[in-house]
């Protein structure tokens, strides 16, 4: 029997027309997230990694000021490494080292006890929420400064620390810090160190009020507790950082604990100039 070519075209119209309405009604985002989702595997690259779907928007804007593909790979990062990634705060580079590290190699982040602090609790249930990304993600609960055991002695390939060694001096355990993660480390491993940079000749009470710490201080106090220095990188220098802001380096973004006064100044400035440095534990 023969058919209406005119019901066929009715048809095709309104199968048309059905996929058009579910497109309009689903998120722009769900679409967009759908087509950029990566398969992490051994030979995925740093930059596939920040293209990601599974970072924030806001997150990606900070790659501009924290180049993190070009910081670890000064480190000398390599996918097979065991790493510590030291108060990784709300997991910003932790996005990142987990896929990268996952298939070969193992990212161990320390964190507090959950239960006694909010930020803690936060970074737990991010880890928590997306086994895909941090499930083989080890957690190394510190009490500091009684409390530091990062992994076994000598079992580590590199540690790695961003924009937390003012806190450290402030509370006044970073030489503690600093042989917690000598002892964690091989010989030969790495330390990398991220930091606020103060102007030369600024005084260690005048670091702690305003975040930004020396970099000649910084070196000394990693070798002191037995590291070598082995390179320095202009990667996270801002010659825009004036360094002079009444609420010190938290007036810069992301912070801008100045809110809306003169934000668009500092929004210009962008992030901290920063120290990157490249110690190593001797053989």
């Amino acid at each position: 029997m023969r058919q209406n070519p005119t019901y066929h075209l009715s048809l095709l119209k309104a199968l048309t027309l059905a996929f058009f309405v579910l497109a309009s009604v689903m998120p722009p985002t769900v679409l967009a997230n759908e087509s950029e989702k990566a398969t992490f595997n051994s030979t995925t690259t740093l930059q596939t990694i920040l293209k990601s779907s599974h970072r924030s928007e806001q997150n990606r804007l900070r790659d501009k000021y924290r180049h993190p593909a070009e910081t670890l790979e000064f480190f000398g990062l390599r996918s097979n490494m065991t790493l510590v990634e030291l108060w990784p705060g709300g997991g910003w580079y932790t996005e990142i080292l987990a896929p990268f590290l996952a298939p070969k190699g193992q990212l161990i982040v320390t964190n507090l006890t959950p239960s006694t602090s909010k930020p803690a609790l936060a970074f737990q249930e991010k880890l928590a929420a997306n086994p895909e990304i941090f499930g083989k993600v080890k957690v190394a609960q510190i009490n500091p400064p009684n409390k530091l055991t990062l992994a076994p002695d000598n079992s580590v390939d590199m540690v790695v620390t961003f924009r937390n060694i003012h806190n450290w001096v402030k509370a006044g355990y970073d030489g503690q810090v600093y042989a917690a993660a000598y002892k964690a480390l091989k010989p030969g491993g790495i330390l990398g160190v991220e930091e606020h940079r103060a102007k030369v000749g600024t005084s260690l009470a005048e670091s702690i009020k305003t975040g930004y710490m020396s970099e000649d201080g910084v070196i000394a106090a990693v070798q002191k507790a037995g590291f070598k220095l082995v390179g320095k990188s202009e990667i996270n220098a801002n010659p825009k950082d004036t360094k002079d802001y009444q609420g010190g380096v938290w007036t810069l973004p992301p912070t801008l604990s100045q809110g809306q006064k003169d934000k668009q100044r500092f929004l210009l400035i962008g992030e901290s100039d920063r120290m990157t440095l490249k110690f190593v534990k001797p053989n």
